[in-house]
């Protein structure tokens, strides 16, 4: 699996699983590189700190429902729109919308980059 619509899909399937790890550890480049506003945009770098950050945000939260849109292409680039309801441990329940924006070399997504609206 290399192309960029075959990763998309394994992507969003893998996801829709709610196996985030598994995206990570099959998808990933081990340099991959990550923007998220929730975490003020500041990129994070590297496979495990990218796995470590998701095990932490797995370990906090009960998610009820998650949806992943069909995947739009443009170059080495696909986006989606992921959908998630779900319960952070002493917060209470958040519903959250983002697009999100993957680029694919070499057959691994190297960078992701995370819009909330």
């Amino acid at each position: 699996m290399n192309t960029i619509p075959e990763i998309a899909t394994r992507l969003a399937s893998l996801c829709n699983e709610l196996k985030f790890i598994e995206a990570y550890t099959e998808l990933f480049a081990d340099n991959a590189v990550s923007i998220d506003p929730n975490l003020k945009n500041v990129p994070l770098t590297g496979l495990h700190n990218l796995i470590e950050r998701e095990e932490q945000f797995l370990a906090n939260v009960e998610i009820h429902d998650i949806k992943v849109s069909e995947a739009i292409f443009a170059g080495s680039y696909f986006s989606v729109i992921l959908s998630m309801n779900f319960t952070v441990k002493g917060q209470g329940d958040k519903m959250i919308e983002e697009i999100c924006v993957y680029q694919v070399e070499n057959g691994k997504i190297v960078s992701q980059q995370f819009f909330i609206g």
